[in-house]
Parts: structure tokens; C-alpha cells; sequence
């Protein structure tokens, strides 16, 4: 039988990112994936526009993505935008420019479909197991919370608290002082009341993080560690429980200059990582987690798979 290549393309609110795939009936390779920081929502987020500066990044990006999707005659294009697109005024008129320039179609998926997505990239990377968790992806735009353990999703929620939104609604000082922290987790224990109440019926013990943040959060764990990098494909990714507070209590002490410094740290995260730190620490002191884990999957490998066990069975039915 032979295989057949497809292409996720995931129009995150900072990272777009490319994924390319070999799948045959029975087994699936991703033979290239590569990311862009476009920060899509610098700038006019909290004013629900994606300006043309963002735009025109968006559209480098996307170019750049199809030469390498056609460099490999691909045909099949699965491409996802998420919380920018939703939400800005002019996010659908972004997606037809995008269509006239690149040829690339996209699919602008709610938070629901979002949050369940990186639910199957997270149980694609790791083995969840019988007891509950929170599942949480720290966006640029939105952030996802899903209860949930290896066979099901108990609840699941988008809260437009993303970093990037955060950043633009708080402006905190450089370093962030204490009573800004204060003040966002004020605005959190109001935004995430869902969330609580999800966590009382269902009571999650463990907090599984994906997506960028905490893709940063554990190079950074590795260098204060001295340990090796984990080899290109783990799909989980190292970050101790003690490890993360002390590592917050230094992005939240530092400046900027002083943050840029700290091992394992890259620019596209320096602004962004205090106000998710305030957040993920608000989260596991307020719900009483005692265990993260970080998986290296997320939305654009949830798409992926999705795709790939329907292609298979549809192989296989042939």
C-alpha cells in the first residue's frame, strides 16, 4: 500500500507553526515541523484588530510555509487559526487575503473545538492515566483548561486570558511588582470561576502544561539542572514542581535585560512569561496541584493525529 503526505498549518496568536507527515495504514512520521514567531496580536489585541504590520508578518510566514509544502507536492493543507482570528474584526477578512495570496485555506476553530484539540495532541505525547488532570495551554491569545484522564474529557473551557491580552490590559512595571500580581490574580479568580467549579466536582491532582510557555519553562528547568536535553522527539518534556516555583520567583524578580539572561530563555517569551507565570502559579496554589508534567504536543499535533486516524481507516477500508 502506499502513503500519502499531508500539512498542518497552526496560526497560533505569537507562534505560527508547520507540521508535514507521512502516513500509511498502519504507521504516520512527521518528517518536518518548523515555528515563526509572528505575534500576531502585538498591538492591537485588546482592540479586537490584527493590525497590518501583524498582517503582513502572517503573510511572510504563510508564503514562506507554502514553498516548503509545495516543495514536497503536497496537496492536502489542514490549517487551523485560533484566538487573534476569533476574535478580531478583521480576522475573516484576514483568512480570505490569506486565501487570495497563498492559496492556503484556513479554519477558524472555536475555543471548544481548541480545547478539545490539544486534548489529543496531549494524549497522543504521553499517558495521561486513570486519575483526573488539568490540562492547560497558555496561549497568546486564549487560554485552555481541559479536566480530563486517558479516556475521557470530563469539561473543558477557552478563557480569553491569554498572555499577550494580559500584557496589553495590565502593562506591568519591569520587574512586575507585587501588588500587580496581586491585581491579576484578582482578575483571574473572577475570570477562571468556571474553572473552580470544575475543579471542585472533579478534583484533578496533577497539572499537565502545553504549548510554548511551558515548552520555555523547561528548556530553562534543563540548563539549571545541567541536564542533557531530552532527544528532538520526546513528547514529554522535564519540569519539576519545585523547579517551577524557583524558576518563577526569578522571571518575576527580574527586568527584562536580567530575563533575556537566564539560560534556556528566547526573546519571543521574555514579555509574555511573567504575566503566564503569574497565571500557571495563581492555578496551582489556588487548586491545590502538587504534580506538573509538560507534554511536547499540543493543538497543531491534536489536528494531526485527528487527521491521520482518519486517513488510515479510510486506507484501510479501501
Amino acid at each position: 500500500m502506499g502513503s500519502k503526505k499531508i500539512a498542518v498549518v497552526d496560526l497560533g496568536t505569537n507562534t505560527f507553526h508547520v507540521l508535514l507527515a507521512r502516513v500509511a495504514e498502519e504507521e504516520a512520521e512527521i518528517f518536518y515541523r518548523e515555528r515563526v514567531a509572528v505575534m500576531i496580536g502585538k498591538g492591537g489585541i485588546t482592540q479586537g484588530i490584527i493590525n497590518e504590520e501583524a498582517q503582513e508578518r502572517a503573510l511572510q510566514a504563510l508564503r514562506h510555509f507554502r514553498t516548503i509544502i509545495d516543495q514536497e507536492n503536497i496537496t492536502e493543507i489542514h490549517a487551523t487559526a485560533t484566538s487573534a482570528f476569533r476574535n478580531a474584526h478583521n480576522g475573516m477578512a484576514l483568512v480570505k487575503r490569506i486565501k487570495d495570496e497563498t492559496g492556503i485555506d484556513i479554519r477558524v476553530i472555536t475555543g471548544d473545538e481548541e480545547a478539545a484539540y490539544i486534548y489529543y495532541g496531549v494524549k497522543e505525547a504521553l499517558d495521561i492515566g486513570p486519575e483526573n488532570v488539568i490540562v492547560m495551554d497558555i496561549g497568546g491569545g486564549s487560554v485552555e483548561f481541559i479536566i480530563c484522564n486517558q479516556q475521557h474529557i470530563y469539561w473543558k473551557q477557552s478563557f480569553e486570558i491569554g498572555a499577550q491580552r494580559l500584557l496589553d490590559l495590565f502593562q506591568p512595571s519591569d520587574p512586575i511588582l507585587p501588588e500587580e500580581i496581586t491585581r491579576l490574580e484578582e482578575y483571574f479568580t473572577e475570570q477562571l470561576q468556571p474553572l473552580a467549579l470544575a475543579v471542585a466536582d472533579y478534583q484533578p491532582v496533577t497539572l499537565i502544561g502545553s504549548s510554548g510557555t511551558f515548552d520555555t519553562l523547561s528548556e530553562m528547568y534543563q540548563h539549571r539542572i545541567n541536564q542533557l536535553a531530552p532527544p528532538s522527539d520526546a513528547t514529554e518534556l522535564p519540569l519539576s514542581y519545585e523547579g517551577y516555583f524557583a524558576i518563577a520567583r526569578e522571571i518575576t524578580s527580574k527586568n527584562r535585560e536580567e530575563r533575556l539572561k537566564i539560560p534556556g530563555m528566547i526573546e519571543m517569551r521574555v514579555d509574555m512569561i511573567v504575566v503566564a507565570c503569574a497565571l500557571l502559579s495563581f492555578v496551582i496554589k489556588q487548586f491545590q496541584l502538587n504534580d506538573i508534567r509538560i507534554s511536547a504536543y499540543a493543538l497543531k499535533e491534536g489536528v494531526l493525529y485527528r487527521t491521520i486516524r482518519s486517513l488510515q481507516k479510510t486506507m484501510q477500508n479501501r
